[in-house]
């Protein structure tokens, strides 16, 4: 063994993994490699797995992780559902079919150099979440929110007026190319750290005002809700009810959609596993800044690993079937108004 792969086994098992599953996978799925990362003496591929339907009117379902390099469960849950859907072609003749009628993208490992530091942020000291031109709306959280102080600090959004970090960049290009010209949208962005309850949140994350899309989230909560009425426990909601930031990606991918392709509908997700429960069942973690942020014991992992497949599975059929439940206009001011009142109107 080289000691290039070596090193690529020992600081980013991930890769190795995926790179493996490309090439078992390699007559079902379509890879293509934006962007390379420079690591030291070597240089890490980022890619974009594609399989489905390669019509340009099909709908669309992306699955991004590893934004953030030291929350690597997210890249790890990913590669778990690409396994599962692979393997399953290989026999699943009812899985080709529904493949026919939906397209879905996979870019599982957007920053290798911060998993392979175990760094929020990309080599750059670069916090990727916080790298659009985007401004939050009123008052937002000191530091969290995005900064601009030093690079030395989390949550660092570079330096007021740079161009985007090439890891950003990738994701919007891959987005905008081969999501936002489609009928029918959705992205799913794994990530970990916030709370002890899984969350599946929409945006805006910049604002408390609702997105113009809030009717076909509510819509889509309701149908998750009623297909698995004992589905995992996911809170569904706005990010900004829990707090505000700048220069989200997906913020800013949402509103280019409305401006360049104002007929079709693309609705982002983040998917936010809640690590603190990890940590509460095992405090030990607490003495390991990665132990904040993924499941250290391994039955706690492969349990993580599979929990969220249901979901996925269900949103990729939904993708699909989206003309089947996605709101009529006369129905869509009465649910938005339903929306404003469950997740905008304060109860107090």
């Amino acid at each position: 063994m080289t000691d290039a792969l070596h090193q690529i086994q020992r600081h980013l098992p991930e890769h190795t993994q995926l790179e493996r599953l490309l090439h078992q996978a390699a007559r079902h799925i379509r890879v293509t490699t934006p962007l390379h990362v420079p690591i030291g003496d070597i240089s890490i591929p980022v890619r974009v797995i594609e399989l489905g339907s390669r019509s340009a009117n099909a709908p669309v379902i992306g699955f991004f992780g590893g934004v953030h390099g030291v929350e690597r469960i997210g890249t790890q849950v990913l590669i778990s559902w690409l396994h599962s859907l692979v393997h399953r072609l290989d026999w699943d003749d009812q899985l080709r079919e529904q493949l026919e009628r939906v397209r879905l993208l996979f870019m599982p490992m957007i920053n290798p150099g911060g998993i392979w530091h175990h760094r929020r942020s990309n080599l750059n000291g670069v916090d990727l979440m916080r790298n659009a031109p985007v401004e939050a709306m009123g008052p937002a959280p000191w530091l969290v929110s995005g900064h601009r102080v030093s690079k030395r600090l989390p949550w660092y959004r570079g330096k007021l007026g740079a161009p985007m970090e090439a890891e950003s960049a990738a994701v919007l290009r891959v987005v905008k190319e081969r999501m936002h010209q489609s009928p029918f949208a959705i992205s799913v962005d794994c990530h970990s750290g916030f709370g002890r309850r899984d969350r599946l949140w929409c945006g805006y994350a910049r604002s408390h005002k609702p997105i113009a899309n809030i009717a076909e989230v509510l819509s889509l909560k309701r149908l998750f809700e009623q297909t698995y009425p004992n589905h995992h426990p996911y809170i569904i909601e706005p990010q900004s009810i829990n707090y505000t930031t700048h220069g989200d990606l997906w913020d800013h991918l949402y509103d280019s959609s409305l401006d360049s392709h104002p007929e079709n509908l693309f609705i982002p997700f983040t998917l936010e596993m809640g690590s603190w429960l990890w940590v509460r069942k095992n405090p030990r973690q607490m003495f390991d800044y990665f132990g904040y942020f993924n499941p250290v014991i391994d039955h706690r992992k492969q349990r993580v690993l599979r929990q969220h497949l249901p979901l996925f599975e269900f949103l990729t059929h939904a993708t699909r079937c989206w003309r089947n439940w996605a709101p009529r206009p006369e129905q869509r001011e009465e649910l938005t108004r339903q929306a404003i009142e469950q997740w905008f109107v304060d109860k107090n």
